[in-house]
């Protein structure tokens, strides 16, 4: 019996300095590197995570030409994004705040607590499309009052907003 060759020719990874494979990242890639590195990782992390989710990539010649070009079209828009946030920052700076109803006994005490979930569904109501992850405020709010909340759009851009909880008046 003869072996016969099929034409296709195994693409060879590159190997590191310390026996694992070298791969060029796609994207940002937390605890790893920045877009547009050559990183080096464990075989089995970048075949079975890296490269199938695409955020990493094989360094050949024709792959790092790609990936420069790829590099520009996401800063412009990465330069975009932030101009967005920028305004919608604005936005929320000239807003007079929001009110939110929550059920309070007399002496204004909430019997639940307001949080990032309920702050952020009241400014999508303002037609503000604020996620609750951007909401920073120091533990849930408990007791009515007027509050000034901290809010983290991304890209190191931060606002504040004035929130006003009362109690609801439906008994």
């Amino acid at each position: 019996m003869a072996t016969k060759e099929h034409g296709k020719k195994r693409s060879q990874m590159i190997k590191g300095p310390h026996g694992g494979m070298q791969l060029v990242l796609t994207e940002d890639v937390q605890h790893l590197g920045k877009q547009g590195e050559v990183v080096e990782v464990k075989p089995g992390y970048g075949r079975n995570y890296l490269l199938p989710r695409g955020m990493a990539t094989v360094p050949t010649a024709h792959n790092l030409r790609l990936l420069e070009r790829y590099k520009i079209r996401v800063k412009q828009a990465r330069e975009a994004r932030i101009a967005d946030l920028r305004v919608l920052a604005e936005q929320i700076t000239k807003m007079p705040g929001i009110t939110i109803e929550a059920n309070a006994n007399d002496e204004g005490h909430l019997y639940g607590s307001v949080g990032p979930a309920e702050i952020s569904k009241g400014l999508k109501a303002k037609g503000l499309m604020i996620e609750a992850e951007m909401v920073h405020h120091e533990g849930a709010i408990k007791e009515t009052g007027l509050y000034a909340v901290k809010l983290n759009l991304g890209h190191e851009i931060e606002t504040e907003v004035k929130v006003a909880v009362i109690k609801s008046q439906s008994k």
